[in-house]
């Protein structure tokens, strides 16, 4: 076995996000020799890594390079050079998830061909390969309004998907690839992480839900363990895991789904890396999600995915009309509230929306937890300090 631990051992990350700094803190716990890729000078990985080098997670060249310093490498971002870590796998050094999963997730288009191919449930879709087909296929009502669309590449945070209600909404969207997917009546959005091991040891979490911000599509609270029926939980459950062997994923896969008005699950989209929808387990878990990656792509035995207490999470993103240095108003105030925990991403600067941190609040009792939860939200602003 290979010795991880205080060695000579390295673990190259690609991406210097929050996500990657908080796979730090456990990279730091087990002290395993970390390399961490990033555009920004000023990432938040910065200052927990081993090695830091500036660049372009997109270029062929500077991922190639990168990763052949590293022994195993990951990423805590889908937007990565798949060639770069294709080359990279054929010169003998692991990559985890797989540039193959990988490849077939990047492209929302590609993934959601992908459910239809190996029969996972999801909402039925077409494909078109720029908006002005897709505008076409409106006009000769062969697209019934309303409907879901979704840029096929580079959305995230809630953007790259509308609900389109009238031809007019069509007018702000970008003119790429993109899907038309029907508008779903659903109960519930709910997640569940799957993490798996190349040795094919697999482990979901409990399912989770998932309340999201009306505008700006982003998600205000992760709630574990969901409110659903028991058998609606398995059924979720066994659905992440017959999408993990789909994938043939290594490391944390976060699956995104629908239940629907008939109890159905209809799987949305995945994510191969720690997930918004797993904050909750640094607080609340036996294992958090960030030690379940590093244990799973290492090919370590899997730790337990059971919940030591109820769990919710609160996303902390920027305010509205604010930008510039940021202040997180009213932090000693929620700092007081009980079985809350503030996690800060280290991001200098806000923008509206834009996702600084979070808040995590445990609580034996679930629906006391959603309360404090609420009182959280309503005193914590962040905002710019030219206020």
């Amino acid at each position: 076995m290979v010795n991880y631990f205080s060695s000579d051992f390295k673990l190259g990350i690609l991406g210097g996000g929050q996500l990657g700094k908080m796979m730090l803190y456990e990279t730091r716990k087990y002290d395993i020799h970390t390399h961490v890729l990033d555009p920004s000078a000023e990432a938040p990985c910065k200052i927990a890594c081993n090695y830091f080098e500036k660049g372009d997670l997109m270029d062929y060249d500077t991922v190639l390079n990168f990763g052949r310093k590293a022994d195993v490498v990951t990423f805590e971002i889908e937007g990565v050079n798949v060639d770069a870590l294709k080359k990279l796998e054929s010169e003998g050094i692991k990559t985890y998830p797989s540039a193959t999963t990988l490849e077939k997730i990047q492209n929302k288009a590609t993934q959601k061909k992908f459910y239809k191919e190996k029969n996972i449930s999801t909402a039925p879709f077409e494909v078109f390969d720029s908006l002005a087909f897709l505008k076409e296929s409106v006009a000769k009502g062969k697209i019934e309004l309303p409907f879901v669309w979704k840029s096929a590449t580079g959305g995230y945070d809630g953007k790259g998907v509308s609900v389109i209600r009238k031809k007019e909404d069509l007018e702000k969207l970008s003119s790429g690839e993109c899907i038309a997917e029907n508008l779903i009546p659903f109960k519930n959005e709910l997640a569940v992480i799957v993490a798996r091991n190349p040795s094919g040891e697999m482990i979901t979490y409990p399912v989770v839900e998932m309340e999201f911000h009306p505008t700006a599509n982003q998600v205000e609270y992760v709630i574990c363990p969901a409110r659903i029926d028991d058998k609606v939980a398995e059924k979720a459950r066994k659905t992440a895991e017959q999408v993990s062997k789909a994938f043939e994923h290594v490391g944390l896969l976060a699956v995104e789904m629908f239940q629907t008005e008939a109890d159905e699950i209809l799987v949305n989209e995945v994510a191969p890396r720690p997930h918004n929808s797993g904050h909750y387990s640094i607080e609340a878990s036996y294992t958090n999600q960030f030690e379940q990656h590093i244990r799973a792509i290492l090919d370590l035995p899997l730790g337990s995915t059971d919940s030591k207490v109820g769990g919710i999470m609160v996303n902390l993103v920027g305010a509205e009309g604010h930008e510039g240095n940021v202040v997180y108003e009213n932090i000693e105030k929620i700092m007081k509230m009980e079985g809350v925990t503030p996690h800060i991403y280290g991001k200098k600067i806000t923008r509206p929306f834009r996702k600084m941190g979070h808040v995590t609040i445990v609580n034996k009792d679930l629906a006391e937890a959603r309360k404090i939860a609420e009182k959280v939200k309503n005193s914590i602003k962040v905002i710019s300090d030219k206020d």
